[in-house]
């Protein structure tokens, strides 16, 4: 096989590439740099060796993932929000169609970063893209019945912590434009009727704005917080973040922040802030900005 065809194999396998490292890693930049290497490494290896080239490169680049997670320098999970999928508010483009192929929401990415890089690993290609647990436990070198246990023990923490949403899109969208316009208004009492109890809020900055980075629990604390945030409610924009109902904050031009919401049972349940510039700049939102 020359170089032109396996490269044009090997774009057909792209954006599942892309979703499987997306989901292991919470991040853009990490997820095409993860792919970039399995494409070096398919560039390296004997391409007529390989009789199954989708799931060849699943495992490469769930290796890469798993090698990457563990060289993970420390950084503050508590208030880390994951890279969001931002699309129109009517409708996910195309484009990010494989990203989101299964609705995968920040909420699960955040609990996903709470687990060791095998159980995350096991979880994600087991659960997430039906891999057997015979090839996932070649990847972490342990037994197939011992690979089972990380990604069931894995299945249990994400249900625990993450349980499934309202499937309603409209009935969401309702819920989180209610939200912002008691925010606007400045209406405690309607903040709290569209507030579980138990909210929790998280907001990240990145190293450029620390201040910014914060939990806040509780539906009395976080609708106070939204009611001192008044002022940036006439710049809110709506969006689907990572399928569902959000909003890209724009004042004067400029992205300030992406807010993605958890609504279950008619109520917000979380609350995610992206407001890192760094991170902001390298995603595209020119249309929220125009």
């Amino acid at each position: 096989m020359d170089e032109n065809e396996l490269a044009r194999r090997f774009e057909e396998h792209r954006g599942h590439l892309r979703a499987v490292a997306y989901r292991m890693l919470g991040s853009f930049d990490e997820a095409d740099d993860a792919v970039q290497e399995a494409w070096l490494r398919l560039a390296r290896t004997d391409a007529a060796e390989v009789t199954n080239l989708g799931g060849w490169l699943t495992t490469v680049v769930g290796r890469i993932c798993l090698n990457l997670l563990r060289s993970r320098s420390t950084r503050p999970l508590e208030t880390h929000v994951p890279d969001p999928v931002v699309s129109p508010a009517d409708g996910v483009g195309p484009e990010d169609q494989a990203l989101l192929a299964d609705a995968v929401g920040l909420a699960l990415l955040v609990v996903l970063d709470t687990l060791n890089p095998a159980e995350r690993l096991a979880f994600v290609l087991h659960d997430l893209f039906a891999v057997a647990f015979d090839e996932i436990a070649l990847i972490v070198d342990r037994s197939p019945a011992a690979t089972r246990q990380l990604a069931s023990r894995a299945r249990r923490r994400v249900q625990e912590a993450a349980p499934a949403p309202d499937t309603d899109l409209a009935r969401q969208r309702a819920v989180v434009d209610a939200f912002f316009a008691a925010s606007r208004a400045g209406d405690f009492d309607a903040l709290l009727a569209v507030l579980d109890p138990e909210v929790v809020l998280r907001a990240d900055g990145g190293t450029s704005r620390p201040a910014f980075s914060a939990i806040i629990r509780g539906g009395h604390e976080v609708a106070g917080q939204a009611r001192t945030a008044r002022q940036l409610a006439p710049f809110v924009k709506p969006a689907l973040v990572n399928g569902t109902p959000g909003a890209v904050v724009a004042p004067r031009g400029e992205v300030v922040s992406i807010m993605s919401f958890v609504v279950r049972d008619g109520r917000i349940t979380q609350i995610h802030v992206l407001g890192d510039p760094h991170r902001l700049r390298a995603l595209d939102l020119a249309a929220w900005v125009g």
